[in-house]
């Protein structure tokens, strides 16, 4: 005969899943060696751990209701065991302390149940604060990357995903797509993060982590981006610079605008056509402005006789 590992946890084999996790809740505090400094204790300790750690596993408490101790450890024969069965022995790894940590979350377990003087905290099963919740997993985030039209017009974008969901048997999972839509808005900036609460993998002792996607901006071939204003660089002549010039840009929407520029143009002279540029994500009728910014092409090579020009027109 090997262990009753229901007696160890003073229950029985009608035992329920609550029943298991209430009878390992009251033991390993009663047992654990921070709290216990009896003689055995320990070894308590270890043998509640053990036999939470089968009876709380749906196939290795079904191997052992029917085979008993021996025939958990020593493994299933393949004609009792049938397609998927347990047919491997089972060995406890001998970390009772990683069971309770893991049962009740948290680096320090014994917070909740010791004051800093160590005088016990009488909270009861109801005060246990949370412990024993099944613990969240790391948001899961990918970058979706989209052009200035699409964040000028907004969109609607489907993304496939495949994740492990759980059965209804809820002990196995299998591989499922499912689409995701994600509505953009206009104006939309940089940055923003769009979240899919609890759509990653499925699992009997996790709860799914969030999906969290985060727009990024294409390369755009004429504007870049600062904050709700399009930026525009225009390459232009030194002669036009000095004298005033046209310039023709093409917005996000195809309408043809032109600029007349008068002033003369420097290194750092912008030009501010307002209400030109992006939709603002709050309010869509309201716009960033348009800027636009000069590359001044210089001449490679003048000849005698224009440079004499440039110094009767300039005064030089």
């Amino acid at each position: 005969m090997g262990q009753d590992y229901y007696a160890v946890l003073g229950l029985t084999q009608s035992a329920t899943d609550a029943d298991i996790k209430k009878a390992y809740r009251k033991l390993s505090l009663k047992y654990h060696p921070d709290k216990n400094k009896e003689p055995g204790a320990t070894e308590k300790f270890k043998q509640i751990a053990e036999a939470y750690d089968v009876l709380s596993d749906l196939r290795k408490k079904a191997t052992y209701d029917k085979f008993g101790e021996e025939g958990l450890k020593g493994g299933v024969p393949p004609e009792f065991g049938g397609s998927g069965a347990w047919t491997s022995g089972y060995t406890f790894h001998g970390n009772a302390e990683k069971i309770f940590r893991d049962f009740f979350g948290g680096d320090n377990p014994f917070a909740d149940f010791f004051m800093s003087d160590g005088d016990e905290v009488n909270t009861g099963f109801g005060g246990l604060r949370g412990r024993g919740v099944k613990k969240q997993d790391t948001p899961i985030e990918r970058d979706l990357y989209l052009s200035l039209e699409d964040l000028f017009y907004g969109c609607m974008k489907k993304i496939k995903i495949s994740r492990r969901v759980m059965n209804e048997d809820g002990h196995t999972s299998s591989i499922r797509d499912k689409i995701l839509t994600i509505v953009v808005k206009p104006g939309w900036k940089q940055g923003t993060k769009i979240t899919f609460p609890k759509e990653g993998d499925q699992g009997p002792n996790n709860i799914a982590a969030d999906i969290i996607f985060t727009i990024k901006e294409k390369v755009h071939p004429r504007f870049a981006r600062e904050g709700n204003d399009l930026i525009y660089t225009a390459k232009i002549r030194l002669g036009k610079a000095l004298i005033g010039c046209t310039v023709e840009v093409e917005t996000l929407d195809g309408r043809l605008l032109n600029i007349p520029i008068n002033d003369i143009i420097g290194p750092k002279y912008r030009k501010v056509v307002p209400g030109e540029g992006m939709p603002l994500s709050k309010d869509a009728n309201q716009r960033g402005d348009l800027v636009l910014q000069f590359d001044i092409i210089f001449p490679e090579k003048l000849t005698p006789e224009k440079k004499q020009l440039i110094r009767q027109a300039l005064l030089l």
